[in-house]
């Protein structure tokens, strides 16, 4: 391997490298001389704050490689947090629950019944001793009765679980349970309505990012109404611990993100599900010819990211101690800004998650450098989108021609041989034009 292909390769890492040190060098300093970008606690403010975004990012990755887009994670993530709110600090029957409850059975009904069929295709993969899950043949009992039963006895375990705090305020494990729920039923609906209704994932995700909206409103009692969590009696003191650092070095929603990168990375690039997910995105009929469950993949990719929308709920939360409708207002842009700084294709089929770490972590330290000079925030969003408009460009290697078009530079060679294996000869002008030469 050349040293310009392994520069090529790395560019993304060496992005982020050359941001921090611009943000070293460039770094207000403190009357005492020391450096304030470098100061643990200005790095961790960065880690916590890119946490949220990084789990909106890390559902999106996988949705954009498979060649969708969801634009409404920002409002599934605002009607999570006020579910989330709502069951930590209104006891009673509230909104929240009515929303919640079903969401936590139907998700509790189709894991347990995925987990049992998955148990019994592998064990019949193993009797039979093929080696492709889909040459797994299971019978009407094995394939379906069974996995049902499953489905029912997990469902009931976890509703009797939830159902006592129905009259109380819910416990931090029954909120865990049920926020992300509803995020993962919100995600399941957007997935459906693409694949069955055959709609292109924009509008699809579009319409939802405004209903969620609206639910969220509506569940909340009034217009962008902040539930605040600590307060007074309504404290639930045991939630505080999503906001704590682990180890006394890393913030808690810091290992959320960082687990859910990891998670998901290795479900990408090591199960069937990932090598799915990227053939989906590179050629989605070629991948539906080869025996390809191209629907069912869709569908999980989006659910996982409104189940992720769920999780990141919980976790703002638990930082700024209350919910409210607008919580996740702009994050959606946020998350694609940073999945498309981290190298992932719009077209889909290309991309990595640790890309997407990386162009979240870019994108943190360079909205922390900019906040550190106290640059205007309109100015900011400039900033960001010319930084995003330029990625685009040179990932999907377009800069070339745009220097090109505006004659800063010449085509390249490649494309110069091309034009001209493309250009009729003078003999053949002469033919289609009836050997008469102009």
């Amino acid at each position: 391997m050349t040293f310009v292909r392994l520069l090529s390769r790395t560019k993304l890492y060496w992005g982020l490298i050359a941001i921090f040190l611009i943000g070293v060098l460039s770094s207000p300093v403190t009357s005492s001389g020391r450096n304030i970008f470098l100061s643990s606690g200005n790095l961790l403010d960065v880690l916590r704050q890119v946490s949220t975004t990084g789990l909106l990012a890390t559902g999106m990755t996988a949705v954009i490689l498979t060649g969708g887009i969801d634009l409404s994670v920002g409002s599934m993530m605002a009607i999570c947090s006020v579910v989330c709110a709502m069951l930590l600090t209104v006891p009673g029957e509230t909104p929240a629950v009515f929303l919640g409850i079903p969401a936590v059975g139907l998700a509790s009904l189709l894991v347990g019944a995925v987990v049992v069929r998955f148990i019994f295709v592998n064990i019949e993969k193993t009797r039979a001793g093929v080696a492709n899950i889909r040459d797994v043949q299971l019978d009407r009992t094995r394939g379906t009765l069974l996995p049902a039963v499953g489905g029912i006895i997990l469902c009931a375990l976890v509703l009797s679980f939830l159902l006592p705090q129905v009259q109380t305020k819910f416990g931090v494990f029954g909120v865990l349970l049920v926020a992300p729920a509803v995020g993962l039923l919100f995600g399941a609906i957007n997935g459906v309505i693409i694949v069955v209704g055959r709609l292109q994932p924009f509008i699809v995700t579009l319409a939802m990012m405004v209903t969620a909206l609206g639910i969220a409103r509506l569940t909340a009692g009034q217009n962008n109404a902040v539930l605040p969590v600590y307060t007074g009696s309504n404290a639930t003191a045991d939630f505080d611990v999503l906001r704590q650092l682990v180890f006394g070095i890393v913030p808690m929603p810091g290992i959320f993100f960082i687990a859910a990168i990891i998670l998901y990375s290795v479900v990408l690039r090591f199960t069937p599900f990932g090598r799915y997910v990227y053939a989906i995105g590179g050629n989605e009929e070629a991948a539906r010819l080869s025996g390809i469950n191209a629907g069912r993949v869709k569908i999980v990719t989006y659910a996982n990211s409104g189940l992720l929308a769920g999780i990141a709920a919980v976790l703002y939360v638990a930082q700024y101690r209350q919910g409210k409708p607008d919580a996740g207002a702009g994050l959606e842009l946020d998350a694609i800004a940073a999945v498309v700084i981290g190298g992932t294709s719009l077209m889909g089929g290309r991309g990595s998650l640790a890309g997407t770490f990386c162009g979240v972590l870019i994108f943190g330290l360079l909205s922390n450098i900019l906040q550190l000079h106290n640059i205007n925030s309109n100015l900011q969003l400039v900033l960001k989108g010319v930084i995003i408009i330029g990625t685009v460009l040179v990932q999907e290697r377009n800069a070339y021609d745009v220097l090109a078009h505006l004659r800063l530079t010449s085509r390249r060679p490649a494309q110069r041989e091309t034009a001209a294996e493309e250009r009729p000869s003078r003999e053949t002008l002469s033919l289609t034009m009836g050997g008469k030469e102009e």
